[in-house]
């Protein structure tokens, strides 16, 4: 037993947490999974003791959002002995409060590394909304800067060309008489 307990890491309890409803939680069949307990014997315990669940806590999933979770996680068919009931939705509160109504030692050491997924996965959400938030700054700040670098750019390849050669004349060319003294000669 205490091998299993071992096996679960808090990388795997946070990659079981998933987003529905805004809220970050844990389907009652993965969380029974922890605990190391039969799902139903979960929500068993859950149903006695419903005053301990506010919707904050726990929430049944719609239809709607069983199918979706379904064809997203490839779960079983119900029509092949599959859930026949929608399953519950733990909050990180949800989780604490189901803890405390098993009671098992396992499921208080469970409990610990369960919030320890909910904490990391927090710190991580605002590490990546600080991160976007700098970069929708940083884009914001050089914004106006594309087309001040092309022309640099052009600038500078204008300055680097080598100059024009000067084109020799084509075909014949006249010369005019040179000047003396400063008096044309009118022709007639």
């Amino acid at each position: 037993m205490i091998s299993k307990v071992r096996s679960v890491s808090v990388e795997k309890i946070e990659s079981l947490i998933i987003l529905l409803r805004g809220e970050k939680a844990i389907i009652d069949s993965e969380l029974a999974k922890i605990y190391g307990i039969p799902t139903a014997r979960l929500n068993q315990q859950v149903r006695r003791n419903k005053r301990r669940f506010p919707s904050d806590f726990m929430f049944h999933l719609t239809a709607e959002e069983f199918d979706r979770l379904m064809l997203q996680n490839a779960t079983s068919n119900p029509t092949r002995g599959g859930r026949r009931k929608l399953p519950l939705a733990f909050t990180e509160h949800g989780v604490l409060m189901a803890a405390n109504v098993l009671n098992s030692n396992r499921a208080i050491r469970m409990s610990v590394l369960v919030v320890r997924a909910f904490v990391q996965l927090r710190k991580t959400l605002s590490a990546h909304k600080e991160l976007t938030q700098r970069l929708n700054e940083l884009e914001q700040k050089i914004s106006g800067h594309d087309a001040d670098l092309q022309t640099i750019i052009e600038a500078i390849h204008q300055i680097m060309a080598p100059p024009e050669k000067p084109k020799r004349p084509f075909g014949f060319t006249v010369e005019e008489p040179k000047v003396k003294y400063g008096v044309k000669k009118k022709i007639m």
